[in-house]
């Protein structure tokens, strides 16, 4: 909306005299909107946007052209997107009421053909856009995307932006070696806990990892990064119930660190239990990770075994995607 002011000069007798001045606001008929449904995203989160364009003209505006920019931005000589929309999402809603999807290019940029803005009407399209490893993960990282409409004579525009979900995002995988054990032998159990957040999960996540043996075990111990863990400081352990677990707090995993390479990094395995992948991303993630170890001598079964032990570990390790 712009507004506008002037006034009028009145000439006579040699001399002039200017009328009052006025003010008025003209009004576009297009206006544009864009919103997303949910403002804070995470690796390879799906977020849905909504695009609202009302015609306020007394005429409908046809084959007008949307083009969502996905967040592009420049880097290493190129054009990188940190989203990529998902194909066959979008919805049309003229007036409120659902349309049959228009053509959407699936390739960045978006595109977006728009048939009809009905006169004193409006339409809305609603579409999900993905992730993409050009995103900024880490704390205080955002995506800004635009959209610009157009029908070849006016052109309006909207932004939006999204923000990370700056939190300790933890998995756990467990490992046992050997998988055949024979009597006096040693079972190793490996425990991986990564976080791959920007935010360390610290002693105020009071983390606990639970665990129920079967068959029991006795006699366990337990090193953590290394260091030998003690019952009652450290964790708790059942000898008649097998049932293990750390106590709150015990477990923290540092936040993962993104740093933006030039040509995208590679995926190496802590404790060769990830794979490695192949460079695809600008922005490199290492991941933190911790394992706990525990080993037991004996445990009560039908078969009957000789200084067995069960083993997990938490080491701090790094990986890259």
């Amino acid at each position: 909306m712009a507004s506008f002011t002037n006034f009028a000069t009145l000439s006579y007798n040699g001399g002039t005299t200017n009328s009052n001045t006025v003010t008025g606001e003209l009004l576009e008929a297009l206006t544009v909107t864009k919103t997303a449904v949910v403002k804070n995203y995470a690796a390879n989160d799906k977020i849905t946007y909504i695009i609202s364009i009302v015609n306020s003209g007394a005429q409908p505006v046809t084959n007008l052209t949307v083009t969502d920019n996905l967040g592009a931005y420049e880097f290493n000589s190129g054009t990188v997107y940190p989203l990529a929309y998902v194909p066959n999402s979008v919805r049309y809603y003229v007036n409120g009421v659902l349309q049959t999807a228009p053509t959407a290019t699936p390739e960045p940029p978006l595109v977006i053909t728009v048939p009809n803005v009905p006169a004193n009407g409006s339409i809305m399209l609603v579409y999900e856009a993905e992730v993409t490893a050009y995103a900024p993960l880490g704390t205080d990282g955002s995506i800004t995307n635009t959209a610009n409409v157009t029908d070849g004579n006016l052109e309006v525009s909207a932004s939006e932006t999204v923000s990370t979900d700056d939190r300790a995002v933890l998995t756990i995988s467990k490992a046992l070696c050997p998988a055949v054990v024979t009597g006096n032998g040693q079972i190793t159990y490996t425990f991986v806990i990564e976080n791959t957040g920007n935010t360390e999960a610290s002693e105020a996540e009071r983390i606990v990892l639970t665990d129920t043996f079967d068959p029991i075990l006795k006699n366990i111990a337990v090193t953590f990064n290394g260091a030998a863990w003690t019952a009652g400081t450290q964790y708790t352990y059942g000898e008649t119930t097998g049932v293990f677990a750390t106590l709150p707090g015990q477990i923290t995993v540092p936040a993962a660190q993104y740093t933006k390479t030039a040509h995208g990094p590679l995926h190496p395995a802590p404790r060769r239990l990830l794979s490695p992948a192949p460079c695809k991303t600008k922005f490199s993630r290492t991941h933190s990770v911790d394992i706990l170890r525990l080993f037991a001598g004996g445990y009560s079964c039908f078969v009957s075994f000789f200084n067995k032990r069960f083993y997990m570990d938490f080491t701090k390790n790094t990986q890259l995607i």
